[in-house]
């Protein structure tokens, strides 16, 4: 099924949260880090957890959490999960585009997504053999990585449940959420 096939709109959304507030709030650190614990990426990616750093010092001295979404919504209904990445990446890598461009102009720091980096393409990620990353200049961890609840930021700051597919289809919509915080 290609791209131009799939009918698709989308919506942005934009919330802005104090990063102490969004820390205590939204952060559930031990919950997510075994989710990722659980993961194949865990410790195979630069973008994934563990980290060689505390992750709260990293961002505590910020003060404000920029928080984007978009939804995407697919006009067929019945697509097969498996259709989920080739509809999911070109928005990913506008929003990652994006966040980078605020972070490089703000000097903040901005979050991508959880799954599968794409920046080395076919390659594996230079983390599994202990070499540096090759793109660290756009490699960046996910909100999920550093223990954030995206499910309850969906729901309060965007008024917008996430949903999951059954049955092996496509839930009616999928969303991205990313971060600039600065």
């Amino acid at each position: 099924m290609s791209q131009e096939t799939i009918n698709i709109q989308t919506r942005r959304l934009k919330a802005q949260i104090p990063v102490a507030n969004y820390i205590a709030n939204y952060r559930r650190s031990d919950y997510f880090l075994s989710l990722c614990c659980e993961c194949k990426n865990y410790g195979c990616r630069y973008g994934c957890p563990p980290f060689e750093y505390d992750v709260v010092d990293k961002i505590k001295d910020y003060a404000t959490a920029k928080i984007i979404g978009i939804q995407i919504i697919p006009k067929q209904a019945n697509l097969p999960l498996s259709s989920a990445q080739k509809i999911m990446h070109p928005y990913i890598k506008q929003l990652r585009d994006e966040l980078l461009q605020m972070e490089k102009q703000s000097g903040g720091l901005s979050f991508g997504f959880a799954g599968g980096c794409d920046l080395c393409g076919e390659r594996p990620c230079a983390r599994l053999t202990s070499e540096p990353c090759r793109h660290p200049d756009k490699v960046r961890p996910s909100l999920e990585a550093y223990g954030f609840d995206l499910s309850k930021t969906a729901q309060d700051l965007f008024h917008v449940p996430l949903v999951w597919g059954k049955n092996n289809t496509l839930p009616p919509y999928l969303m991205l959420i990313g971060a600039l915080f600065e």
